[in-house]
């Protein structure tokens, strides 16, 4: 199981006949982001609530609200690998960013930051709705000068501290949909934080992590295929490899679909928190045959 993405807001769910939610300060909801596909990859559009079931540490939950093709705002963050591992692929990285921004950005409402990592971390754009900020930020992300190389800059890989900082940083601030896209070839050796704390950041900001590997040694089974892998499936994002077969403009489309085509499904614990804990949830479709692309655990806060 794939995993569900939880967010924790401090509101009261009303629902009216037509099951749309208001909201007033009260209890924790907690509000499952999630796509579902078959066994062929296609997304399914067409689930209907009663078609869920959501055990929260075995328990049964009552589903208080659904929602399909979630209009939620948007919070992105773009993290790009620049060490000099990456230095034949980092253009057309840069340039499958540019048109995934142009397609998903809704101005005004969804909101994006850039950061680059190698052995420093650097955030090229603060959090903006500007696609013209973005795109000259990204101008701006590039592998060290030979001057930096000299000085030692850039010739190690801090993937770790990267989704640390941007989930505690940044992702834990905001509200809604939240998700990291991280372009590398899954190689850190300069981490002070592990990928176990990496996980653990995301989950605790609520924040997908979508995995695209890209190497211009070609496409391996190594560890860093299996880091991105393990990133991904445990904050209930998506892993890519680009390859002959699949491009990496086509790899930002599927994100792309994914992003446009979650359920919204939201419940209030049966048993609600007294201290601060991961606790275990499983997503269930009656469908058979269903893939649940959801994380399974969410972090609970009295």
């Amino acid at each position: 199981m794939r995993a569900v993405v939880p967010l924790l807001l401090a509101i009261t769910v009303c629902l009216s006949a037509q099951e749309t939610p208001t909201f007033t300060v009260g209890v924790n909801v907690v509000n499952i982001l999630a796509n579902i596909m078959d066994k062929h990859g296609a997304i399914i559009r067409d689930l209907e609530k009663p078609d869920f079931t959501i055990l929260e540490d075995g328990r049964p939950q009552n589903i208080r609200y659904f929602a399909r093709q979630t209009d939620l705002p948007l919070t992105l963050g773009l993290l790009v690998d620049t060490s000099m591992s990456q230095e034949r692929v980092l253009d057309a990285e840069r340039a499958a960013s540019f048109r995934f921004l142009d397609q998903v950005l809704r101005e005004k409402k969804d909101q994006v930051f850039v950061m680059q990592f190698d052995s420093a971390l650097l955030t090229r754009q603060e959090l903006t709705s500007s696609y013209r900020d973005l795109n000259e930020a990204l101008t701006e992300v590039n592998t060290p000068t030979r001057r930096e190389l000299e000085n030692g800059s850039g010739v190690s890989t801090k993937l770790f501290d990267c989704v640390v900082k941007a989930s505690n940083d940044t992702m834990a601030k905001q509200h809604g949909r939240k998700a990291l896209i991280l372009l590398t070839d899954g190689d850190d050796n300069d981490s002070e934080y592990t990928l176990a704390n990496a996980i653990e950041a995301a989950q605790k900001a609520d924040t997908l992590i979508f995995s695209i590997l890209f190497s211009d040694s070609g496409i391996g089974h190594g560890p860093g295929q299996t880091i991105l892998q393990h990133l991904s499936r445990e904050t209930g994002g998506g892993y890519f490899e680009v390859s002959k077969k699949q491009s990496i403009d086509q790899i930002f489309e599927a994100i792309q679909d994914e992003l446009r085509s979650q359920y919204s499904i939201g419940y209030v614990s049966d048993k609600p928190p007294t201290i601060a804990e991961f606790r275990k949830i499983q997503l269930k479709v009656a469908r058979p045959g269903m893939v649940v692309q959801a994380r399974d655990r969410y972090w609970a806060q009295p």
